[in-house]
């Protein structure tokens, strides 16, 4: 999604209405090193069963599988990245996407398979 205004209101408003598609594509992480150079882009958004690195924050440098992810929030929820409540039940810590890097795509499904190969495609014919 390209945000045409610099109003951090209108900005603020356009995230939150926005629609699935675009919450879907705004939900991205970058891709490691090692599949940046493998798949030749950038980054991809994020699915349950990605293995990622948490790159910013207290936790930065967690790795571990995406339980969840919340579209509704712009959250993912990351296997063994836990807090203890009060109550001492734990409750899974909500990252934001663009705050951890993907290590490790999950392939299972022929839709990933798809879109990762359309976007090999359009890398090597626009070069």
């Amino acid at each position: 999604m390209h945000i045409k205004t610099k109003q951090p209101r209108k900005q603020r408003r356009l995230l939150y209405q926005a629609p699935s598609h675009i919450r879907h594509k705004l939900m991205s992480s970058h891709l490691s090193d090692e599949l940046r150079k493998q798949y030749g882009f950038r980054s991809l958004p994020v699915r349950t069963g990605d293995v990622v690195m948490v790159m910013r924050g207290d936790h930065k440098g967690h790795t571990g599988k995406i339980i969840r992810v919340n579209h509704k929030k712009y959250k993912i929820y990351i296997e063994g990245l836990v807090r203890k409540k009060a109550d001492g039940s734990e409750v899974f810590i909500p990252i934001h996407p663009s705050k951890v890097q993907i290590i490790k795509l999950n392939l299972d499904d022929e839709w990933r398979k798809k879109i990762i190969e359309r976007k090999m495609a359009a890398k090597t014919s626009s070069a």
